[in-house]
């Protein structure tokens, strides 16, 4: 082999160079970013870790600066007299949403009607008119006036055809049932057993409390005739507090659910999905003998729902009361501020792609800020991607 033939193996271009040292940064690098996922996931698995780093964060959270500590007694006088007209604008906060929910009491009445026309179509006990069923789609929109004629007459000979296939279903049925099953927050409570029950749900209310009585609202879930229950309605109630806390006023931040209230639900016997029944074996110590003990236990079901842990008149829950209240609490909101007024679009799922586009929306702004960290750092000419 000739010496530039030699010389062509042992040198290599300097860009080539670069290009191997650039792949050999990016897998050194991906060994690197490996190695450290692993970590986070052992590190993760240890409760004694979660609990330091806990503790660490809350330490962090609102940490003081010390320059309060620092000014002269004259300063923090001053300071005393702004935290005293704080504590007077929590009071007038709260005004604010005593009277906001006035105002929804007010337009409660006012949607009422509507809403007990949803009822009506849901549960077949009104057939709308052509003219208020009639509904222009974005799509359509888009369509020219011989595709949407070729397209109606389309619909209407399968429609027909169904017709005689089988009996006109009532009504829309498993409104409620589809509309549970469509939110990821209302799914995640329902049991395969539940489904059979909630195809008899025929309508949600929302009641507010009356002028003068302390704030509250409830919730009234009512059924056809079934033969689980022999209750027509089934009720739960919040209760709710807007006013500073004496103790702590500046922690106010709005209306809070301070307790809630379920009912008692009449099943019929062999129905009630909220208990199983176990078998269980039993040794006997002395005899060696096996016997079988049949017990009655708690069943995870969505009409746990309605029977709420009850809080004590000093306020102190268990962890677990605390996690199971919080959680309800959100449920009962929800179902409150959305489910009840746009239940239709549930059902249909347009609603869910509206909250998921506020999602993507706030995803993208925080990728946004991110490349423009990013930028700033390429822009920095002291900046070292390996550090």
């Amino acid at each position: 082999m000739s010496d530039i033939d030699n010389k062509d193996q042992t040198e290599m271009d300097p860009a080539d160079m670069e290009d191997v040292e650039e792949v050999e940064e990016e897998e050194t690098g991906e060994n690197e970013n490996s190695k450290a996922r692993q970590l986070t996931v052992q590190m993760m698995q240890n409760p004694q870790i979660l609990a330091a780093l806990q503790e660490r964060l809350d330490g962090l959270n609102g940490s003081p600066s010390g320059y309060m500590e620092s000014l002269p007694k004259v300063v923090k006088r001053r300071v005393n007299a702004l935290k005293n007209l704080q504590v007077k604008c929590a009071h007038i906060e709260a005004k604010f949403y005593e009277e906001v929910h006035e105002l929804e009491r007010k337009y409660a009445a006012l949607y009422q009607p509507l809403f007990d026309k949803r009822s009506d179509i849901v549960r077949a006990a009104y057939e709308p008119t052509d003219e208020e069923c009639e509904w222009k789609a974005d799509e359509e929109e888009e369509l020219t006036v011989s595709k949407q004629e070729e397209m109606k007459e389309k619909a209407k000979l399968e429609e027909e055809k169904k017709d005689e296939e089988k009996e006109d279903p009532k009504g829309i049925p498993e409104f409620w049932l589809t509309v549970f099953k469509n939110v990821d927050l209302l799914s995640d409570m329902l049991q395969e057993h539940d489904e059979p029950i909630l195809t008899h749900l025929q309508d949600i209310k929302v009641k507010f409390s009356d002028p003068g009585q302390p704030m509250s609202f409830t919730l009234e879930f009512y059924f056809e005739p079934n033969e689980f229950f022999t209750n027509t309605v089934l009720i739960k109630t919040y209760k709710m507090r807007s006013e500073p806390d004496e103790s702590d006023p500046f922690s106010f931040d709005g209306p809070e659910i301070m307790s809630c209230t379920g009912c008692t639900i009449d099943w019929t016997k062999g129905k009630n999905v909220t208990l199983k029944t176990i078998k269980k074996k039993q040794k006997h110590k002395g005899r060696g003998t096996v016997r079988t003990v049949t017990k009655t236990v708690p069943n995870d079901s969505f009409f746990n729902f309605f029977s709420p842990p009850e809080v004590p008149e000093n306020g102190e829950l268990d962890e677990d009361s605390e996690a199971i209240l919080a959680a309800d609490f959100e449920i009962g909101h929800f179902i409150r501020e959305r489910i009840v007024p746009r239940a239709i679009l549930y059902f249909t799922g347009e609603a869910i792609e509206d909250d998921d586009d506020e999602y993507d929306e706030e995803g993208e702004e925080a990728d946004d800020e991110e490349g423009e960290e990013e930028a700033d750092e390429e822009n920095d000419p002291d900046y070292d991607p390996k550090v």
